[in-house]
Order: C-alpha cells, then structure tokens, then sequence
C-alpha cells in the first residue's frame, strides 16, 4: 500500500513532463506519417508525400489535441480520423480510441466513435487489400484500443468507488468513535457531579455537627468525615481512570441496589432520617435487573438524598421501589423542612438535569414536584425489557 502511494504520487509530480513528452512524440509520428509505415492515404500527393506545411501543421495540431486529451478527448478523436484522412497516421488514431473509451467509460459513446473510425479506416485498407487486410486493421486500430480503454476507465471508477466507500465507512467510523466518547464523557460528568455532590455534603454536614458538639464526639466524627472523603476519592479515581488511556478501565462493579441501605444509612448518620423500602424488583425481570437500571436507581436515590440535606435539612425522607412486569417505580418523597444558614449548601441546578438524562437514555421518565404536605418529591418510571435498554443505550 506504501509502495503504491509512493508510485502514484511520484506519477502525479512527473504527470506534466509526461503529458508534454507524449504530446511531442505523437506530433512528430503524425508529421513523419508515423514514420513512413502510413500507407492508406486518401490523398495521392505528387511525389509521394504531403508538403511540409500540411504535414507539420497537422502534427502540431494533433500534438495540442493530444496534450489536452484528457479534458477534450473528442477533440482529439476528431483530430485523429483527419490526421489519418490527410496524411494516413494512424497511431493517433489508436491513441484517440483509448483515450476517449478510458475517459468516458461509457459503452454508447465509445460505440459511435469506434463506428466513426472503422468507416474512416476500413475504406482505403479494403481498397488496397480486401477484407482480408481491412478486418484485421479494423480490429487493431479501433476496436482493440476502445476495449482497453473502456477496462482502464471502468476498473479506475470502480478503484475510485471503492476508496470513497472506505474512506466514508472511515469517517462514520470515526464519527461514532467520537460520539461514543463524547457519550462517555457526559456519563463521567454525571457520575462526578453525583459523587462529589453526595459525598461533599455529608463532609459539610459531619463538619457542621462538630461545630455544633464544641468538641465532643470529635474523635468519631473526624474518623466518619475521614472515611467519607476516602470513599470519595476512591469514586473519583475510578472514574478518572476511565480517561487516561494509559490505565485499563476500572473493572468493579457500579453501584446499584444492594448499595441502596449503605447510601440510607450514610444519610442516617448525617441526620436526616431515611426509610427504605424496596420491593422484588428483580423477580419483575425474567433475567434480574440490568446493571444500567441499578445504577440509574442508585444515582437517583443519591441525587434526591443530597437535594434533601440541602434544601430541606433534617426532613423524614421516604424511598420507596416497587416494579410491575413492564416498569419499575422508584419515589423519593421528604416531608417539610428548611435547612438552616449554618446547613445551606451550594446548589449548581445541574443535579436534577442529570439524573433525569439517565432515566431518559433507559427510555423512563423522570418527575420532580412539591407535594401537597409541603415537601419535595422526586418519581421514575424506568422500563425493565433488557433488550429496550439495551437499544437504547447504544443509540
């Protein structure tokens, strides 16, 4: 393949001395009636041979056809059959042939001009040999050429055709590379913000219940503020693995439903008091839950847990899942409170955008409203048919 691009593009840089040297050689094969072995002219000339000026300005114009032939093969073509008429030159004829069969790939034009240049050719060849000499001279000079050019022609399209068709299955190829990645990218940032945005609070509130103790229980909460931050770091590492491409994915399992009591019971500990209460979902599943469900679920959950400590401090929260054959149904439902100036924390509204733009990639729905009792409700609806998520994660 090398080898190949190294020729053609050594072919393309000397194509203009080429095209000139061609030009030049065939001019003089015209003008010298292609070396005195044209024996078929129309024209008897006294002596034998055409006067100077006919024979040399016919060649220079056949020359110019000739270096232009790839643009105006039929120029050339025309210029061959008079060449051949006048002065009986019949290599340009020939070279006229191929050129324009190779140029066109076209059968019909090919056709009518190989018609055109046997009866020019066939007419003075019969004449002084019979059909015996004409046939041959026919086939040779217009037949054969046209053949050989219409293969040329045909075989570079179909070359071209096929370089095109790779090239473009290349750039789809590259395109879905770069959408997946930028598909993974989003997943990332999601994961990060979800992440940072739980573990961060859990810090802020343990910090803030120190403060609060003056002290007492100081040893306890600095070694649970400790493991939340380690736990942290640990998520963000795995994560950020996922984008050096010089360390191999991360290969623990994403967190899920089994990690649901453990999400609870940190934010138990942080003073908000969660219930949970998860149905059998994995028997509404022919094959169990997949793994992109679970964790959709579980970064829904812990997305709602975090919205609650900052916004509704030490409110009863509820998590309830349940599932029919067709959905599961997940609700995060908080009863009324206010987080106070020393809970308040920052709120980029990003967090809701997120986990709504997971369910919808596993084709649920996503719904956050107040209630009637003055708290806060987070529902999902996520479908359980494998092969949906399936199809939809790909697209």
């Amino acid at each position: 393949m090398e080898r190949s691009s190294r020729y053609a593009a050594a072919v393309r840089r000397f194509r203009p001395v080429i095209e000139v040297l061609v030009a030049v050689a065939v001019a003089v094969s015209t003008a010298t009636r292609d070396g005195g072995s044209a024996k078929f002219a129309y024209v008897d000339y006294p002596g034998g041979q055409p006067p100077l000026w006919l024979a040399a300005g016919l060649g220079l114009l056949v020359g110019a056809a000739v270096w232009q032939r790839r643009r105006r093969p039929e120029l050339l073509l025309v210029a061959a059959l008079t060449a051949f008429v006048v002065l009986s030159a019949w290599i340009v004829v020939m070279l006229a042939q191929f050129t324009l069969a190779e140029r066109t790939a076209s059968w019909r034009k090919s056709a009518v001009a190989t018609t055109a240049v046997l009866a020019v050719v066939i007419v003075p060849v019969w004449r002084m040999g019979g059909p015996d000499a004409s046939a041959p001279m026919g086939l040779a000079i217009g037949v054969v050429p046209a053949l050989i050019g219409l293969y040329v022609g045909t075989r570079r399209e179909l070359l071209a055709g096929l370089r095109e068709r790779a090239e473009r299955a290349e750039r789809e190829q590259q395109q879905r590379v770069e959408r997946a990645r930028s598909d993974e990218r989003a997943q990332i940032a999601r994961d990060m913000h979800d992440v940072v945005t739980h573990r961060v609070s859990l810090i802020v509130l343990h910090a803030t219940a120190l403060e609060a103790t003056k002290g007492d229980n100081a040893v306890t909460i600095g070694r649970q503020i400790g493991s939340i931050g380690r736990e942290a770091l640990t998520e963000l590492r795995s994560l950020v693995g996922v984008l050096r491409a010089d360390e191999a994915a991360p290969t623990a399992p994403q967190p899920g439903l089994a990690d649901l009591e453990v999400l609870a019971d940190a934010s138990r500990r942080a003073g908000t008091p969660v219930t949970l209460e998860i149905a059998d979902v994995a028997g509404a599943a022919a094959a169990g839950l997949p793994a992109l469900i679970e964790h959709a679920v579980y970064r829904v959950v812990q997305e709602a847990l975090s919205n609650v400590r900052k916004h509704a401090g030490g409110a009863r929260t509820r998590v309830r899942i349940s599932s029919t054959p067709q959905l599961l149904h997940l609700a995060v439902t908080n009863e009324q409170g206010a987080a106070g100036p020393e809970h308040g924390l920052p709120s980029g509204g990003h967090g809701l955008l997120g986990i709504a733009e997971r369910v919808r990639l596993l084709g649920g729905t996503l719904d956050a409203r107040p209630t009637p009792e003055g708290g806060f409700e987070i529902s999902a609806q996520v479908p359980l048919d494998p092969n949906a998520v399936r199809a939809e994660a790909v697209r």
